[in-house]
């Protein structure tokens, strides 16, 4: 009985002193050109540990915590396969490895959605031969607590795998490895219906003030969670649902096929806090912190409709995140937002000015971050958008407008504009609004030859109507004869701005926007707890 105990411990100790590697470091990887590369893991406390990457061979030992790193010095891109090895009492061989430029792809549904899913899907898979694009899918996975590593495998961007992985992400990778001609690495990590809170760290989160009551709330939902209870009421739900759908078959087979009632959706179980994606962090310490801190490029961000109703929250949301994640790699790379596509968003098209929207609130929220905080930038895509689908299928378009940035101030290929126009400023002339645009490009015109559509204006009574305007230059010039004192002037600010038109001559469309510095309609909305309670004026 000693002898089999004793056997076990030595198994035990022996198994705990392998040197370990983190999943992101796997056969087909792609390390960062041109940066110090981090290469860390686990293996017996005092080990040493040895990893060779070309011509270079760096030394570590094991701290007490079982941790060791190395940093490989800045590598010229390169597609030629090679080995990384990592020697310690065991040996890891790391093959097919490529150095070039690494990207994070991250977000909520529109950047999970495959390229199976999108336009031209049988087209785009059966062209897709690009052996030095590289895409590492993360398993979806929430933790209350940080994670050390995570589930995935890197794969070549073949017709055999690009189906799976995120349209948006695989056409920007695609766009930049056309450009560049130098290996890609894609790591997406998305979730579709996700909040931005949950893709934050704790810490990050709690220095907010605006976090404050939300945080609470989430504690107080953790408290109060009864398992068996909420499992007891939903099967109580499901049983009612049942009896239900039985009842509504039985109408239905008496009745014409043009009478038949519509079945009731099925109950779902309520969300267990310990394993839902929504609560915050939980996505930041499942599928963000085992990245850490692999060197990359920068990020490219889709998200925003689940935080739609918060969306003057988001205005501090959005850069408390990327200033996180900058941290957390202790690197200020770049990072590319998607702004919202225009979505009919379930109702029906207004035909009056002035109406709320917290889509254009968020969309404002986007761009604002964009132009506030440095390395960052904003694709526009209001042009794609589907009345009718949230989930617009032109993500080529979408992937090549991020591409766009990321080539002009990252990669110094700024010869063309690289983004729509962006509000900078206005100026009253009597009773007109003269308004000033950052990338301008070649100059402004509408996307159709027509007049410019989809403007309002107001007085000091916030009345709003819809407005006149033309171009003048660089600039658009805004008025309503019956409006001869205004204050304030929006654009495309509706979820489905139809007709919107205003673009440069480049074709990129513009940013809604608005020139007034009215209190927005989701102002005092901080906690998905009460999204549905009416804000405070």
């Amino acid at each position: 009985m000693k002898h089999a105990f004793f056997c076990l411990l030595l198994l035990a100790t022996s198994l705990h002193a392998e040197v370990k590697l983190p999943t992101i470091f796997s056969d087909g990887m792609v390390l960062q050109q041109m940066q110090l590369v981090r290469v860390w893991g686990t293996g017996e406390v005092g080990e040493d540990v040895k990893v060779t990457f070309g011509d270079q061979t760096h030394s570590s030992v094991t701290d007490p915590a079982g941790q060791w790193s190395v940093t490989l010095n800045p590598m010229n891109a390169n597609a030629t396969p090679a080995d990384l090895v990592v020697a310690g009492k065991n040996t890891i061989t790391i093959k097919n490895v490529l150095v070039g430029e690494v990207w994070i792809c991250s977000g909520q549904s529109n950047m999970q959605w495959t390229v199976q899913q999108a336009g031209k899907a049988e087209e785009e898979i059966a062209a897709a031969n690009h052996p030095q694009i590289r895409m590492f899918n993360v398993e979806r996975s929430p933790s209350m607590t940080p994670q050390s590593d995570c589930k995935g495998a890197w794969k070549e961007a073949t017709s055999a795998n690009v189906g799976d992985f995120s349209a948006v992400g695989y056409f920007f990778g695609r766009h930049l490895h056309q450009v560049l001609h130098v290996p890609v690495g894609l790591i997406n990590t998305s979730w579709g219906g996700t909040r931005i809170e949950a893709w934050t760290s704790r810490e990050a989160l709690e220095e907010r003030p605006c976090a404050s009551e939300m945080l609470a709330d989430w504690k107080d939902y953790v408290a109060k969670w009864d398992g068996p209870k909420e499992q007891a009421a939903f099967e109580k739900r499901l049983a009612d649902w049942k009896e239900l759908v039985k009842k509504i078959d039985a109408e239905n087979a008496k009745l014409p096929a043009d009478k038949k009632k519509t079945k009731p959706q099925a109950p779902r179980p309520s969300d267990d806090p310990t394993k839902t994606p929504h609560h915050p962090s939980v996505l930041f310490n499942g599928m963000v912190a085992p990245l850490v801190p692999y060197g990359v490029k920068g990020v490219i961000w889709y998200q925003g409709e689940s935080n739609q109703k918060r969306a003057f929250q988001y205005q501090e949301l959005l850069p408390t995140m990327i200033n996180d994640w900058r941290k957390q790699w202790v690197d200020a790379f770049s990072f590319y937002i998607v702004q919202l596509a225009s979505f009919g968003n379930g109702r029906p098209a207004t035909t009056d000015a002035g109406v709320a929207d917290t889509w254009a609130e968020l969309q404002e929220a986007q761009t604002l971050t964009a132009q506030t905080l440095d390395k960052c930038g904003i694709a526009i895509i209001n042009d794609i958008g589907e009345e009718k689908n949230i989930h617009p299928k032109n993500k080529q378009e979408v992937g090549r407008r991020l591409a766009l940035w990321a080539l002009a101030k990252d990669y110094g290929k700024n010869g063309t504009e690289f983004c729509g126009p962006l509000y900078h400023s206005s100026v009253v002339e009597g009773d007109k609004v003269r308004i000033q645009f950052e990338h301008a490009g070649s100059g402004l015109k509408t996307r159709d030859g027509g007049e410019l559509k989809h403007f309002q204006i107001t007085g000091a009574d916030q009345k709003w109507v819809w407005a006149k305007a033309k171009i003048e230059g660089n600039e658009v010039v805004v008025w309503n004869e019956f409006v001869p004192q205004p204050v304030g002037v929006r654009y495309a600010w509706a979820s489905w701005p139809e007709g919107a038109n205003l673009v440069n001559a480049e074709g990129l469309p513009a940013s809604c926007f608005r020139t007034d510095d009215f209190l927005p309609s989701t102002l005092g909305v901080v906690s998905p707890f009460k999204e549905n309670v009416p804000a405070k004026p």
